[in-house]
C-alpha cells in the first residue's frame, strides 16, 4: 500500500465507524463525520462547544453526493452553484424534507459546498459519501490550521487527524443564499 494512503484509509474507516475525524479544507483545518450519524454529529456539537441550532455544512467532492439532502433547485440556481464549484464557495440553499435537524438546525435550509482542497476532496471520494464540515476549534477560539494545533486545542476529542496543508485562504470559505445570492459570510 502507498504510505501516503494509509492517513486516508483510516479517516474512511474512522468515519464509517461513527467516529469524528478532522482534516484541511481550503483555509482551516475541519471536523468532519458522516451527516447521517446523528452521535457522531452530536460529538462534533459537544467537542466545539456549538449551539446546535446554528446547523452545519456539508462538503463534497461532487454535486451529486450533496443531491440527497438538497431540496430540488431551479436550474439557474443549480447553474450558478456549479459554476463556483469546487471552490470556496458555500451555498445556503433549501434544505431536503427528510434532512436531518442536527445537520439544517432546525431550519428549512443547508450549507453546502464541493470543495476544491485535494485531501477534503479525497476524503469525500473515498468515504463515497459528504461529510459534516466545521472549523476544528471550540466556539469563539481560533481554527487550527494545522493537525498539530487540532491535537493541541481539542486533545483526544477527536478519533483521527488527516495531515496535509490548509488551501490558501486566509479566511474560512464565503457563504452565500443560494436563491437570493445574498453574501451571508465573505470570504
Amino acid at each position: 500500500m502507498n504510505p501516503a494512503a494509509w492517513p486516508l484509509k483510516r479517516a474512511v474507516e474512522t468515519v464509517r465507524d461513527g467516529g469524528v475525524i478532522a482534516y484541511p479544507t481550503e483555509a482551516v483545518y475541519g471536523l468532519g463525520c458522516d451527516p447521517l450519524e446523528e452521535a457522531a454529529v452530536a460529538r462534533i456539537l459537544e467537542i466545539k462547544q456549538r449551539d446546535a441550532a446554528k446547523g452545519l455544512i456539508l462538503i463534497a467532492a461532487r454535486i451529486e453526493q450533496l443531491l440527497p439532502f438538497m431540496a430540488k433547485l431551479p436550474a439557474d440556481v443549480t447553474r450558478k452553484l456549479e459554476a463556483s464549484w469546487p471552490g470556496p464557495v458555500t451555498w445556503v440553499v433549501p434544505a431536503a424534507s427528510h434532512a436531518p435537524a442536527w445537520l439544517t438546525g432546525g431550519r428549512d435550509t443547508l450549507a453546502v459546498r464541493v470543495t476544491a482542497h485535494p485531501v477534503a476532496s479525497a476524503l469525500c471520494d473515498a468515504c463515497g459519501m459528504a461529510l459534516v464540515s466545521t472549523s476544528a476549534n471550540r466556539s469563539g477560539q481560533s481554527p487550527a490550521r494545522t493537525g498539530l494545533m487540532v491535537r493541541t486545542q481539542l486533545g483526544d476529542a477527536v478519533d483521527c487527524i488527516v495531515p496535509g496543508a490548509v488551501g490558501g485562504l486566509s479566511k474560512p470559505t464565503e457563504i452565500r443564499e443560494a436563491l437570493s445570492g445574498k453574501i451571508l459570510r465573505a470570504g
